[in-house]
């Protein structure tokens, strides 16, 4: 007999559909998004070294901003940053300016202060203190144009941000160090200190005589004290020329008066040779304290501590015994002297009976 090819127990085989299956389907991968070409050309512009830039407040907010005049000279001397821009690298100047001033990669700003401060003949190059300009179009004359973006941070900051920890830490061992390493390391640091007053003084001195004598303003090392000068600009030695009006002849003379007066009260009230001696010996027994602390000496001036504590309880205790003894005596003295004295009585009543 042939078995039937329709019967109720026999199951189909499902069909696979040939339609896709949307939860099977594996999402495409998300395209790399290309970062902005205006956003590279002005991250490249701005480490570029030869874009002079300075540091300002700018609504309680320290920015780095430059000047317009300067951005023109940077792109007609460097015109291969440029090819960055890809396709819109023919543009002017002016107008990839603007484009970043729309893209809120820069912000025009202008100084706070815009009249001449007396004993100037003109406004400062760049101001410290800057706002918003109404309108942020670029313009060369008078322009400052401050970034608005988080400057990269280079590897060595990177690294640098890891040793502050480190050098915190050695900070605070530095009881423990051995004698010659905190030695060497007071010296340097004296030293370092020595000579930054030394180049100060020396530097005011100058000033001072060159401005009474010949009423010019002359600062050798003219940015050792600026907060927003460079490395290489902070070690500058050669000084600007004075651009300022030259002094008056009785303000020179009030100055040399008031340098007169200042070092004969010094002189009047410096101190003797035996005064300097004492301060001499109290700074150095302090600095002796510091350099031969050693743990060793720290445990072993706790050990002497300890013992002294208990050789004084143990002559108190000592002390103490000796005095219980000594009123034990004296109580058991008095208490045969009180036993004689009635014996005695008891034999002088028995005496009296006798004889009546």
């Amino acid at each position: 007999m042939k078995k039937s090819s329709g019967g109720a127990g026999d199951k189909k085989r499902p069909r696979r559909s040939s339609a896709p299956d949307p939860a099977s389907d594996v999402p495409p991968r998300k395209q790399a998004v290309k970062k902005d070409v205006f956003q590279v050309f002005a991250e490249k512009v701005r480490d570029h070294k030869e874009l002079v830039s300075r540091w300002a407040v700018l609504q309680e907010t320290r920015v780095e901003y430059f000047r317009g005049k300067d951005f023109v000279s940077f792109l007609k001397n460097n015109p291969e940053l440029k090819d960055i821009l890809e396709s819109d690298r023919n543009l002017e100047t002016e107008e990839i300016a603007n484009i970043l001033l729309g893209k809120n990669l820069l912000v025009r700003c202008d100084r706070v202060v815009k009249t001449v401060r007396p004993g100037k003949k003109k406004l400062s190059t760049w101001p410290a203190h800057l706002e918003i300009f109404p309108e942020q179009v670029f313009s060369e004359n008078d322009a400052f144009f401050a970034w608005t973006f988080a400057k990269r941070h280079p590897l060595w900051q990177t690294l640098l941000s890891f040793f502050w920890p480190v050098l915190t830490l050695a900070i605070c061992l530095f009881p423990v160090y051995p004698h010659r390493c905190k030695l060497l390391i007071l010296y340097s640091c004296a030293g370092i200190l020595f000579l930054i007053l030394s180049v100060l003084l020396i530097r005011g001195a100058i000033f001072g005589a060159l401005y009474i004598t010949l009423g010019k303003r002359i600062w050798f090392f003219p940015n050792i004290l600026a907060e927003e000068a460079t490395l290489r600009e902070l070690f500058r030695f050669w000084p600007k020329k004075d651009e300022e009006e030259k002094p008056k002849w009785t303000t020179r003379i009030f100055y040399a008066g008031v340098a007169v007066l200042f070092i004969l009260l010094l002189r009047h009230h410096a101190p003797d040779e035996a005064a300097r001696a004492r301060y001499h010996k109290r700074v150095s027994n302090i600095i002796d304290d510091v350099l031969e602390w050693s743990p060793t000496l720290a445990l072993s001036g706790m050990m002497d501590k300890q013992q002294n504590v208990a050789n004084a309880t143990g002559s108190a205790d000592t002390s103490k015994t000796g005095a219980e003894h000594a009123a034990d005596s004296d109580d058991e003295n008095s208490f045969m002297e009180q036993y004689n004295n009635t014996e005695e009585v008891i034999e002088d009543v028995g005496d009296d009976k006798h004889h009546d």
